[in-house]
């Protein structure tokens, strides 16, 4: 294996030379630095990633931890495309990733703080967990880096990555209102999701702007499940018939929707209107094809990766960032007949 000692000598400079210059230090003459880079590649180097790890007190790694990983995560896809963005910039930005995930009963075993140093990360990449999460006062109380997905938090370590959830709800809300509904339902995710919260701030605001009152039985809660949204969109359309859209704060509860409608003989959206939120990958193959918010998971992901990155280098200016959303329209929304 060749070593920096090697290269010194085929060089014909010093190893602290090589070694300087292979890390990227200012002081070494550019003309040189080009030298012992073109040697290396002569010589077939391979840095010993965990030795510079070591001697630089870095390991130039950075961590997806996922809080709740299950098979139903994997039909919205959302996980995947967070991490593809994240994955993305860390190999733009020459750094490694890992992948972790973590429950209840394992946050009880472990720290934050130990898992990400068992892990021998840099930083870490939070999605999934809620406002409640134990690890969440942790996390503002460790001094490794963080940026959260969907949690506002903001300290000298931890940033956030968003989408300004209560516009994209109340694009989706304004949508319904303008094809002529105003009897208009909410299926929600859970209360100590942040999203959740905000979507519902979103669906409110539409409705109290137009003049329509928010009833507060015609918003449930569906766990962001596929089949716990389809329970109770079957038992709000049998208490209340009169409803004709539904505003779904995620594309699989819309799905779960959709499934209610057809077992119930309900046409969508002749008889009633079903927008979500997410467009995820499914959200344009079903029938009907849904209305959605669209917001860009890959971006969020990369964006989150590209945050945390320049916190560890002391380049981020602020900790935050927020996304735009967009309406897309298509099959599952339309103006209603009996107004």
């Amino acid at each position: 294996m060749t070593t920096i000692k090697d290269i010194a000598r085929v060089a014909g400079v010093s190893v602290t030379t090589v070694s300087r210059a292979l890390n990227g230090y200012s002081d070494v003459n550019e003309e040189t630095r080009k030298k012992i880079v073109e040697v290396a590649k002569q010589l077939n180097y391979s840095p010993n990633t965990l030795a510079r790890g070591l001697v630089m007190k870095k390991s130039k790694t950075i961590g997806l931890l996922v809080s709740g990983m299950n098979r139903e995560n994997a039909k919205d896809n959302f996980t995947f495309q967070v991490l593809c963005g994240i994955n993305e910039c860390a190999s733009v930005r020459e750094y490694d990733l890992i992948l972790f995930n973590t429950d209840s009963s394992r946050q009880r075993e472990k720290t934050y703080t130990q898992l990400c140093r068992e892990r021998k990360v840099d930083g870490v990449i939070i999605q999934g967990i809620k406002l409640d999460d134990p690890y969440l006062k942790e996390v503002m109380e460790s001094n490794i880096p963080c940026v959260l997905v969907d949690i506002p938090v903001e300290t000298k370590t931890v940033g956030y990555v968003s989408t300004d959830n209560v516009l994209g709800a109340k694009k989706a809300v304004e949508h319904l209102i303008e094809l002529g509904h105003r009897n208009i339902a909410m299926v929600n995710g859970y209360k100590q999701a942040f999203v959740s919260q905000q979507r519902l701030k979103g669906y409110e605001k539409a409705l109290k702007e137009h003049g329509i009152k928010v009833k507060k039985n015609w918003i449930v809660d569906g766990e962001f499940e596929e089949e716990k949204a389809k329970e109770v969109v079957l038992s709000l359309l049998s208490s209340a018939p009169d409803i004709t859209a539904i505003f779904c704060a995620s594309d699989l509860m819309a799905l779960g929707a959709l499934k209610a409608c057809q077992q119930q003989g309900i046409s969508v959206p002749h008889d009633l209107s079903i927008a979500g939120y997410d467009d995820i990958l499914l959200a344009s193959y079903v029938t009907p094809p849904l209305t959605t918010v669209s917001q860009n998971i890959f971006e969020i992901g990369y964006e989150a990766a590209d945050l945390l990155i320049d916190m560890l280098e002391g380049k981020a200016q602020k900790h935050h960032r927020i996304l735009e959303t967009k309406l897309v329209q298509r099959k599952s929304s339309a103006r209603i007949v009996n107004i």
